[in-house]
Order: C-alpha cells, then structure tokens, then sequence
C-alpha cells in the first residue's frame, strides 16, 4: 500500500428509460468514443508521469451501458488500498446528465471529487448568456465541469488539481481547440470491446463541421473548422486494434466527407488492407453531397467501409432551409443513393420528424415516398430536439419557449416542446407510426429484394440492421444507438424521487419481457433467414427492380413524389432546372472561346 496512489475513474454515464431504470445491457452496441478517448489521454499522463514519479495512478474505465455501477464498491475499493480518487464523467450528453449527477452523489459524500465533461456542459456554456439551472444544481453539491476538448496537455492540470484536493469549479477551453495530430489516439480495452454485441471499436479522425445545421451541437462544440488527426496517427489505431484481433470500426466524425484528408486517410487504409492483408471494415457518417467528390466513393469501398449513415434529416425542402440544412438538395438524393448502391454497403439515412412545417398527414406521406423511391436500407428516426449547445435551444431559451426541464428526455425519441401542429403527445405517437411505416414486413422484404437484385454480399448485415432498427429498439423503447443485447434492469437503482418497486411485482415483470422480447427477436431472426436463403437461392432475383433502384430518368421531376408531393419540392426542381440551364450556357461559352 502506498499513500500516493491515485484512482482515476472514468465513467460513460446511461440514461434512465421512461420507468426510470437505468439502461443497462449485458453487451451494448459500440464501445463510446469519448471514454476512449479519455482513457488514451489518461495514459498519457502516467506516462508522462504529470503527477510525480512516485504517484501510482490506476486507471478505471466503465461504460455504464454494459456495467452496474455501484458506487460504494468503487469507494471501497479506494479506501481499501488508502488511497485517493478522481471520478470523470466522460462524454456526458444531456440525456445522461441527470444520470451522471445521481451518481456523482455517493462518491462527493465520500469527498471524491467528481467532474462532468461532454457535450451537455460545453454546448451550454458555449451558447448560453448564463449556466442553466441544471448545471448550477450540480455545480452546488460541489462537481466541477470541464469544457471543450482534453487534448494538447488541458488534462494535466485538472489531474493535478484533483490529485491535491484544489479541483476548481469549471475548466474553460471552449475557445481554445486543440489541434490533432500526434495526440494520444483513442483506446478501447479489450473487455469493452467483448462487452459490444459485434465486436466494433470506435475512433475519430476529424472533429468540426463547416455547416450551419440549426439543430446541431456539433458546430457549437467542436467548432466549424476542420481538425483532424494524421495518417500515422490512423495506421497506429489500427495496428494497436489488430493486436488485439479487433478488425471493426465506427468512425465517429460526425461528415468524414468533409475531412479535407480524408483521401489521405482512405489512401492509408487501402495500403494495410490491399499490401499488407490486414483485414478490416469501418462504418462512417457523411452528408448527402460526398457522391459528388471524385473517387471518394470508390476509395471508401476500397478501404473497408461497409456501412454508410448519411445525413438525410428531411424530404421537404421548406424544413431543410428552416433548420439551415441547405447543403441537402433533393434532387440530389435519389442519385446519392444509388451511387453508393453500385457497391455492396449497407445504408442508413438520419431523419428528423418534427419540424414547423410537419403535419401527422406530411410525416407518413414522406416515410412513404422514401419507402417508395429512395434506396435507403434503413432509416434512424428521430424527433426534433433543442438539444442544449444547438442554436435551436438557444433561441428557444431566449424566446421564453417552453421545453421540457426533464434532461433525460432528451434521447430524440421524446417530444419535448410543444408543437402546434400535434397538440398533447401527438408527436410521439406519429414517431412510433413513422416508425412502424418504415420497417413493416412488407417494407422489410422490399429491401432485402433490392439488396438480393444489386448482388449485394450484405444480406446478413443488413438483417441485423433491420432486426435492430426496426424490432429491437421499439420493444426496448430506446433510440438505436442507445441499444444492445439483453437488457439487464436492478430495482434498487430506480432514478430518485420514484418509489421503489415490490420484487414481487419486479422481478416477474422483467423475467416475463426479457423472455418475451428474446422470443420475439429470435423468431424475426428465424422469419427473416428463411426469407433469405429462399431470395438469394432464386436464379431470378436479379430482375427485381422497383423506382428506388431504377436508373436516375429524366421523367422523375415529373412522376416521382420526391419532387412533386411538396410545393418545396417543385421549387426544387424549378431550382435545380435553372442552374442546369446557366451551367450550359457557362460551358457553350466556354467552348466557344476555346
């Protein structure tokens, strides 16, 4: 026992579901990225040994998602080895905050010190005239909140500070971003990845986005100029990850399209798959414009990518220009997709229900347009949400609208300000309709038909996307991202201020819906392989066509809903129509110069 050891617990907090259990799974989907990121930064620090040479320093990183926290353990078992600690909460977006501070409790009591980092904290310092209430609560009861990004040494002193018991009240490096390379790289143990359902790692390459998106904290938090880390820090996160026989990954920037190195980047990544055989395969998140990069779609199949999230957002132009989504142009989308579609890659398309213009009747006939004429394979709902750091919450804030004070709901699966066009909790009944438009049977099968008629090789991976999307996280009632496998539920960890339920009732109850819920996924499983094996044992697959799959015609504008159902979308066309003519003309002078 030595009286300058040092505990550092790192914690990714969960959320409380709407009974108020956190959300726990025996395996969640993929490692986080921040509490990876962190533990990489942590590291370093031993390394560098910014404590002294004679401070030992244990490292503890736990994702809430897949692991009980019990706090009183985690004391003891500082206590036991006479030493002190540092409790971080990592990556805390506001759905979890109110989680994060529940747990912070114990361990402040203990006189731990506790801190709060993530996109919540930043994103309201950075937007907000004033800390909001929440952040003032926890801030009495003694947590401390670092701002910005740990990078570039801003660790160092808040290790320092809570290792000499003088941790302050906020650390501030919102203005202040650090620059990437060389920097300790993102680091998943391999528990954490055993404790993911399929083995998928995660990392970023770039942080910052150049667009003006109304409802994101991204831009508020990671600033809207490109950073992004090297082609050496690449090839290293790779090769560590392969020694330990990870060979999937979720790259987490939030537009890889519009990394200025991303050729760079998937260069490095053909040479270790193509020259060196390491195998590998990433999903990555993009904007509806990267189709129109030279050779960037072909380079990120080439490089591994199998699986693309694209930020679709909306089908109607009038709610894309409200939301300052103005990049996505949808006369664009239906040639985006297919592009991707001439390679073998699962796609999932974001999309947001909700906005001023959106009507019960609107939302279910967009859902049923893109069902009808878009290849998308599967599609993320969400409802839209002023998530504090957007500019949305921000103008909501100043107007004295109201949003709902409860932090946990903000999931994008829970209304949470009043809409005029869905009075009570109509919003979130047509979510779950929207929901259930989308991944009907009937639907379901239409995409698996497009995969089998494109030759894709992915029916399994997008089977699990669809069983996942469209059966788990509405059996589960969570948000997609937030799932996993088996969820595990423990009466005595209900959220404060809830009374705690007879075991009696409990228990039987959660046995009866985990075994309801397993039966019910395995027996989609079942329905789904046999639809398979039959599809893509028939020698005619291949003729199936529909309109989403059909070549780009020049008779869309007039025939396909995508353009004709909206009084945006005719303007579009009429848009679209008038920049072809001024291009030819541009290029007829061109040639007559020439």
């Amino acid at each position: 026992m030595t009286t300058n050891s040092f505990h550092l617990i790192l914690i990714r907090p969960t959320k409380y579901d709407d009974d108020g259990y956190p959300i726990h799974w025996l395996k969640t989907s993929i490692p986080a990225n921040s509490l990876s990121c962190l533990y990489g930064i942590a590291l370093d620090c031993v390394e560098r040994q910014v404590l002294g040479s004679d401070a030992s320093i244990q490292i503890h990183t736990i994702d809430e998602g897949n692991t009980r926290i019990r706090p009183e353990r985690l004391i003891e078992t500082v206590r036991s080895d006479g030493a002190r600690a540092f409790v971080c909460f990592v990556g805390v977006q506001s759905n979890q905050f109110p989680r994060a501070v529940d747990l912070a409790k114990p361990f402040l009591d203990a006189s731990i010190p506790v801190a709060i980092g993530g996109f919540h904290v930043t994103g309201c310092m950075a937007m907000l005239a004033e800390m909001p209430d929440d952040m003032k609560e926890a801030a009495d009861l003694g947590i401390s909140f670092f701002l910005g990004e740990a990078e570039g040494g801003r660790f160092d002193d808040v290790l320092k500070d809570a290792y000499s018991g003088d941790l302050k009240p906020v650390y501030d490096h919102t203005k202040n971003l650090p620059s990437l390379p060389g920097e300790p790289v993102p680091i998943v143990k391999k528990e954490q990845v055993d404790r993911s359902t399929l083995g998928y790692g995660s990392f970023d390459l770039g942080r910052g986005c150049p667009f003006e998106c109304s409802f994101c904290c991204i831009i508020n938090v990671q600033g809207r100029g490109s950073r992004f880390r090297s082609t050496e820090d690449l090839e290293g996160i790779i090769r560590d990850h392969a020694r330990i026989g990870m060979t999937k990954f979720f790259v987490t920037d939030d537009n890889f399209a519009r990394n200025r190195n991303w050729e760079a980047f998937l260069d490095t990544l053909i040479r270790l798959r193509e020259q060196e055989g390491l195998d590998f395969t990433l999903i990555i998140q993009v904007d509806t414009l990267c189709h129109k990069i030279p050779n960037f779609i072909d380079k990120c199949v080439r490089a591994g990518v199998d699986q693309v999230f694209i930020g679709l957002e909306n089908i109607n132009p009038d709610n894309l220009a409200g939301s300052k989504k103005r990049q996505n142009k949808i006369t664009d989308y239906r040639e985006m997709f297919l592009a991707w579609k001439q390679h073998p890659v699962v796609l999932t398309a974001g999309y947001i229900i909700g906005f001023p213009n959106d009507t019960e009747e609107s939302v279910l006939r967009d859902i049923e347009v893109i069902k009808r004429e878009l290849a998308v394979d599967i599609l993320s709902l969400s409802v839209l949400t002023p998530l504090p750091g957007s500019e949305d919450h921000k103008n909501a804030v100043a107007a004295g609208q109201w949003i709902d004070p409860d932090l946990n709901k903000y999931d994008l699966t829970h209304a949470v300000i009043r809409h005029p066009n869905f009075p009570g909790n109509d919003l979130d009944k047509t979510y779950l309709k929207a929901w259930a438009s989308f991944y009907s049977p009937e639907h379901c099968r239409t995409i698996l038909k497009r995969a089998a008629a494109l030759g894709s090789n992915k029916k399994i991976s997008t089977m699990n996307r669809l069983l996942v999307y469209g059966t788990g996280s509405r059996l589960h009632n969570v948000f997609s991202l937030d799932g996993g496998y088996l969820r595990l539920k423990y009466r005595r960890d209900r959220r404060p201020g809830l009374p705690r339920e007879n075991p009696i009732t409990f228990y039987p109850r959660h046995y009866y819906e985990t075994v309801r819920n397993i039966s019910i996924l395995l027996f989609k499983r079942w329905r789904y392989l046999n639809f398979i094996k039959k599809l893509w044992s028939d020698p005619k697959r291949f003729d199936y066509t529909d309109e989403a799959i059909a070549p780009v015609g020049q008779g869309d504008f007039e025939k396909l809903g995508l353009y004709t159902a909206t009084r945006g979308g005719q303007q579009a066309v009429a848009t679209h129509r008038k920049m072809e003519i001024i291009k030819q003309r541009a290029r007829a002078k061109t040639a007559l110069k020439a």
